[in-house]
């Protein structure tokens, strides 16, 4: 296989350690994920393709280099998915682990290289979504050729997608509740702090302390929060909302005097121009949305009226948060972005879709899917999915495609007489409920609850890079698992 001719540090040897049973499966399975990288290729066929597309004009010299950081890249965007720490605590946990030193290649002879926070950060974005997606599609196909696979990752058989299993959840975005008052609370926070940070470079307009505002508008919030508590809690809440849409109209003027003077003298301040951009830009983030936000307030506590959906403003901060109706007993509503994914028998994820705008219906999800797995991989010999799945049309396109339709009518008549007459339907059925662990399993070990990233790119960006590190992970959990079996199989 070509690959980047590379020659890696020496990395000593993992320090020896007794009991703690949970840290040494952990430890086996993170080796296993280490040599799984290195000995199919897999690395550095990525590594290759993401010097050819950026940098493929560049010496031999500083290829070598850029190899080396892109691996270094690919193993820290790895580990932070399979950990779920935040690129904070990640950057902390570096130079004290030595397990995790060892595997994102920090750990040298003469002592621990770490990367900081904000190189961390710059690990995740470094490569094209479509490139991480590629990684896993060829990592699943590995695991599904005849050779590869018993040789590689020690399975008795390969992988196949014989059966295909789908289900849809919502990803829930980092916002803050509720939605209403909450907006004018952030704005006035914003624009205090970005008020304060210009005054302390001495541009100062007449006005009270930006803390002081801040100190009126938390006041106020107490005083919403403990409203339902009084008798007459409606006229209450109109009262206080009053309150709060004046001291944020109040604000946002003091904001925007301090911003033209910003603008006016921006050199007699220590910042430069993409300093001052930043500031700006948070100001006027915050001031082209507040008028929206006081009319919604406005709408739903004192106007007592509804708004759309798709109308509401739910965060100041990602304007690619929608509002998700689930249905679902403890969640009829949620926050996020909708997810698709669709996973074979042993658990390795083949196909997903995260979606900016609302999420569209279950049922026009199917053909898309199948069309997908079958470029990708095979044909999938069945397709299991809940009842929100069912329609006519996928039925017949199902059928036309040769495709077992294993999802669950909506009829309950229809379903018992499957139940009883399709043993396949049966099992396929069963087994379908774990993919619901599966779902559980992604966006809350791997993706988050909520996922912290901001802006929908580096959501979606997120969200790729931990369906790799869980399929990664589920395969080297396999391996881990067979060699324990092989040694025991040995010592009897």
């Amino acid at each position: 296989m070509d690959t980047v001719p590379f020659q890696p540090d020496l990395r000593p040897a993992l320090p020896c350690v007794f009991g703690a049973k949970d840290y040494r499966d952990f430890r086996d399975t993170l080796v296993e994920m280490d040599r799984i990288l290195a000995e199919s290729g897999l690395e550095d066929v990525f590594v290759r393709r993401h010097l050819d597309a950026c940098f493929e004009k560049d010496s031999e010299r500083k290829r070598l280099f850029r190899a080396k950081v892109a691996r270094k890249a690919l193993r820290h965007a790895i580990l932070l998915a399979v950990t779920g720490l935040s690129v904070r605590e990640l950057a902390m946990r570096l130079p004290d682990s030595p397990l995790f030193a060892w595997f994102t290649g920090s750990v040298q002879i003469d002592g621990v290289r770490p990367a900081s926070k904000s190189t961390i950060e710059r690990f995740e974005k470094m490569f094209p979504e479509d490139d991480v997606a590629q990684l896993i599609h060829d990592l699943n196909r590995l695991a599904m050729d005849a050779k590869a696979a018993p040789a590689l990752l020690l399975l008795e058989k390969p992988l196949d997608v014989e059966a295909v299993f789908a289900d849809t959840t919502c990803v829930e975005g980092n916002i803050h509740f509720p939605v209403d008052w909450v907006l004018l609370r952030d704005a006035v926070r914003t624009l205090t702090k970005a008020v304060s940070l210009i005054r302390a470079q001495g541009l100062v307009n007449r006005m009270s302390s930006p803390a002081q505002f801040m100190r009126q508008m938390n006041q106020l919030c107490i005083e919403m929060t403990h409203a339902g508590r009084t008798k007459d809690a409606r006229r209450t809440r109109k009262a206080v909302l009053r309150k709060m849409k004046k001291l944020a109209k109040v604000v946002s003027l003091h904001a925007r005097r301090h911003r033209e003077l910003l603008v006016a003298e921006r050199e007699k301040t220590a910042w430069s121009d993409a300093q001052a951009r930043q500031v700006l830009g948070r100001i006027d983030n915050v001031l082209e949305q507040l008028p929206a936000a006081i009319h919604q307030a406005h709408e739903r506590l004192i106007g007592e009226r509804q708004v759309k959906n798709e109308e509401k403003i739910l965060s100041l901060y990602e304007p690619d948060v929608r509002v998700i109706v689930r249905g679902k007993a403890g969640s009829a509503v949620e926050f996020g972005n909708g997810l698709y994914l669709a996973e074979q028998a042993q658990g390795l994820i083949v196909d997903w879709a995260f979606f900016c705008e609302r999420p569209p219906a279950d049922a026009s999800l199917v053909e898309g899917s199948v069309a997908r797995i079958a470029v990708n991989y095979a044909r999938p010999g069945a397709f299991a999915a809940d009842r929100g799945f069912h329609s006519k049309a996928n039925a017949a396109h199902l059928e036309a495609a040769g495709v077992f339709n294993a999802i669950c009518p909506k009829s309950v008549r229809d379903l018992q007489k499957r139940l009883e007459d399709e043993p396949r339907f049966r099992q396929l059925q069963t087994r379908r409920g774990s993919t619901e662990a599966r779902v559980a399993i992604l966006t809350n070990d791997y993706v988050g609850k909520p996922l912290r990233s901001k802006s929908f790119k580096n959501r979606s960006a997120r969200v790729v890079w931990c369906i790799l590190a869980h399929n990664l992970w589920k395969l080297a959990a396999m391996a881990v698992a067979r060699r324990r079996e092989v040694r025991e199989a040995q010592a009897a």
